[in-house]
């Protein structure tokens, strides 16, 4: 028996475009290209409805609004930002989105005063702290931008001597160690990256190796001119660019900032690599092994000989940030959400992070608002955000996500976010293109790689085919990968999607374009990059947008939700896999074979519940709206059966059991067993082994008894 056409919308225009595309089908017009979670006659409205969608976003738009928001400085908290915020809830209202509202929360902000270096030994040097203007790019010469700060440092008077400690993770001092150098009361000199570790982290491990300040500088071995051409010629950090940041870890919470674990007790400055080198070059003590040496023309030293005066005053105070929100009432699943999130605050003028994730969104907002004003609204409600703190610990997300926590936890499908959309430079690219590198739980993957298929990249092949050559490229691989090895099922941390997935345990992905990028967090990450190095057609931008406004649309106009258990599964064994790689010969006092064959059951019931619902769907048997939407909250529901209340040992506020992230940021599997079995804590480790085979049993459960419904009440 055919389905029924359900009212996928409520307007007679799109009534009237539903009804002629059956009456082609009818005329045996060839059968629409399946999409997950939809049956043959709701796929080919979709698929009408996404042409329509993606007829409407203008390259020549995104530029306009990408100018729009990058035309001043619009840090956190700064007067140019909240005007940002009013304008786009202006600019929302006009596109028709409803329920706009500005939601503002106090929280603890920083700023600087003033600050200051100087060498002092063994002879005088002041650095800048400035970055260079370049005459091409008037954006350069506004007086509205700062000079090297990172929010968040203390705020002191510290005359030391200086230690260069390669990348400042906990195995660089472990090799200073090594060598008789002790960091305790000096001023620790560090590179960004090499291998790469968040700031926050840094400031956090100087700390507890009892530095007396911590100076972060942008070697040009890792984005500068040892990559290729420098700004304002190419794509790479010029000699004075420096990378600005907040030097906290994730978890801040509303309290005395004397008590806050998150924030760092030690002065944290940035640098460019011209105020760094005279620094490294009058150092005169042990060579520094060869892994340690940078681009800089010099020989890179331990120590020796060099002493710096480092002055941080910070204005550290309680200041408004505010979270713009609107939505789209969905017509028949009102209570069902799909949410879509880009942060508007930039340390400067934010070319790439976030304006370029702006300008995307402000397009889709407007195609999606213009299908609404044609008539066409969504099955499930849309809600958007435009969050603020995200450069300050992700604090507008997390204060919103904290605030509807009950509401998201129930009502939430996914949240779709994108702080960058083109963060490269389409100019160096070849002629491949840019990178497409998105990230997913491994659940909403197959979704992802499904909708690149109906999406065209620039370079004129669909998205999809463009995926699987830029992978091919990136990997050097002599083939094209698997499309179960595209997505990125491992995610870290360090954007606003944190909050859905760690503490909500709401399923996540993130969207954005890849390639050549060496002016992060810089004056030089400006309209002026993007326009001429970065996407000068401003196309990627709309290929971005029609790629989060499809995934959007199936996840909200799906009849059943198209997560996929058994894909979910085979992440986690490979997760596992991993864990074991990574310690074998250590893990002879744990046992993992349970866990092991958890995964594979579950891994079967979502198999057997995929196959048995593609099946009704795809064979044209009816069930009721109730057992559909009794299904699709038990689907939500194993999302929701990830979470641990008392969070994983040690960090309470993350609440996932697969997913969370290491304080450099990096992705961590199986957070709580991993963590356990490096600490060699084998009681620990078994406990949380426990934990995860317990929620594993509860879903493979819970999948059997949906399955079992849905068989036993199809018609």
């Amino acid at each position: 028996m055919r389905l029924p056409l359900r009212t996928l919308v409520v307007s007679i225009p799109f009534f009237l475009l539903t009804f002629a595309l059956s009456a082609q089908l009818k005329q045996a017009a060839p059968p629409a290209t399946p999409i997950l979670g939809f049956s043959p006659p709701y796929a080919a409205a979709e698929h009408a409805l996404e042409s329509t969608f993606q007829s409407i976003p203008s390259a020549e738009k995104a530029r306009e609004w990408h100018r729009t928001f990058t035309a001043e400085p619009h840090p956190a908290a700064s007067e140019r930002n909240n005007q940002l915020a009013d304008f786009i809830a202006d600019e929302w209202r006009k596109q028709g989105w409803e329920d706009v509202t500005l939601r503002r929360y106090d929280v603890l902000h920083s700023r600087p005063r003033s600050v200051s270096l100087e060498m002092t030994e063994p002879v005088h040097f002041t650095a800048s702290l400035r970055e260079d203007a370049y005459n091409v790019d008037p954006d350069t010469n506004n007086p509205a931008v700062s000079g090297s700060y990172f929010g968040y440092s203390a705020s002191g008077d510290v005359t030391a001597e200086v230690v260069y400690a390669h990348s400042g993770n906990p195995e660089d001092y472990d090799l200073l160690r090594k060598n008789g150098i002790s960091v305790r009361g000096k001023i620790v000199l560090v590179r960004y990256s090499n291998p790469y570790s968040y700031r926050g982290f840094k400031a956090l491990t100087a700390e507890r190796e009892g530095a007396a300040a911590l100076l972060i500088y942008s070697d040009p071995a890792e984005d500068g001119s040892a990559r290729g051409k420098v700004f304002p010629d190419g794509p790479w950090g010029p000699e004075s660019h420096t990378q600005r940041g907040w030097a906290s870890v994730p978890g801040a919470k509303h309290i005395a900032p004397e008590e806050a674990h998150s924030l760092p007790k030690i002065l944290a400055l940035p640098l460019s690599w011209r105020d760094a080198e005279p620094l490294l070059e009058n150092m005169n003590g042990p060579e520094a092994p060869k892994d340690w040496q940078g681009a800089l023309p010099i020989t890179y030293r331990f120590t020796g000989a060099v002493k710096v005066h480092v002055k941080v005053d910070m204005d550290t105070g309680m200041q408004p940030y505010t979270v713009v929100e609107a939505r789209i009432r969905g017509s028949e699943l009102p209570d069902e959400w799909v949410l879509l999130g880009n942060h508007r605050d930039a340390w400067v003028f934010g070319g790439v992070d976030p304006s370029s994730g702006t300008a995307s969104m402000m397009e889709l907002t407007r195609a999606l608002g213009e299908l609404k004003q044609r008539g066409i609204r969504p099955r499930r409600t849309m809600v958007v955000c435009s969050w603020d703190g995200e450069e300050y610990a992700l604090t507008g997300s997390t204060e919103w996500g904290e605030q509807f926590a009950g509401d998201l936890k129930k009502k939430l499908v996914a949240y779709l976010n994108v702080d960058e959309s083109v963060a490269g430079a389409a100019t160096t690219a070849g002629p491949e293109g840019l990178s497409f590198s998105p990230s997913a739980v491994a659940s909403l993957a197959p979704v992802l790689v499904e909708a690149s298929k109906d999406v065209r990249a620039p370079s004129g092949k669909s998205l999809y085919e463009a995926w699987r050559a830029t992978s091919m490229r990136d990997t050097k691989a002599s083939a094209p990968p698997l499309d179960s090895a595209l997505v990125e099922t491992r995610i870290g941390s360090g954007s606003d999607h944190t909050v859905f997935l760690n503490h909500l345990g709401r399923p996540v992905i993130n969207l954005d374009f890849t390639g050549d990028y060496g002016v992060y967090h810089s004056m030089y990450d400006d309209h002026y990059w993007m326009e001429h190095i970065g996407d000068p057609t401003f196309e990627y931008h709309i290929a971005l947008t029609r790629i989060w406004g499809l995934v959007a649309l199936r996840l909200a106009n799906a009849d059943v939700l198209p997560f996929d258990f058994d894909f979910n599964a085979s992440a986690l064994e490979q997760f596992l896999r991993e864990l074991e790689h990574k310690n074998k010969g250590e893990l002879q006092r744990l046992s993992l074979k349970r866990l092991h064959a958890r995964i594979v059951e579950f891994g079967k019931e979502g198999d057997l519940l995929r196959n048995a619902t593609s099946h009704s769907l795809l064979s044209g048997a009816t069930t009721s709206e109730e057992k559909t939407r009794r299904l699709n909250e038990q689907l939500l529901q194993v999302e929701s059966n990830w979470l641990d209340p008392v969070g994983i040992p040690g960090r309470p506020w993350f609440q996932h059991l697969l997913y969370s992230s290491r304080y450099t940021y990096a992705h961590l599997e199986f957070p709580g067993l991993t963590e356990a079995v490096e600490k060699r804590d084998w009681k620990l480790a078994a406990q949380q082994a426990g934990l995860l085979e317990k929620a594993l049993k509860k879903n493979t459960k819970l999948l059997r008894s949906a399955r079992s419904s849905w068989e036993k009440n199809k018609k």
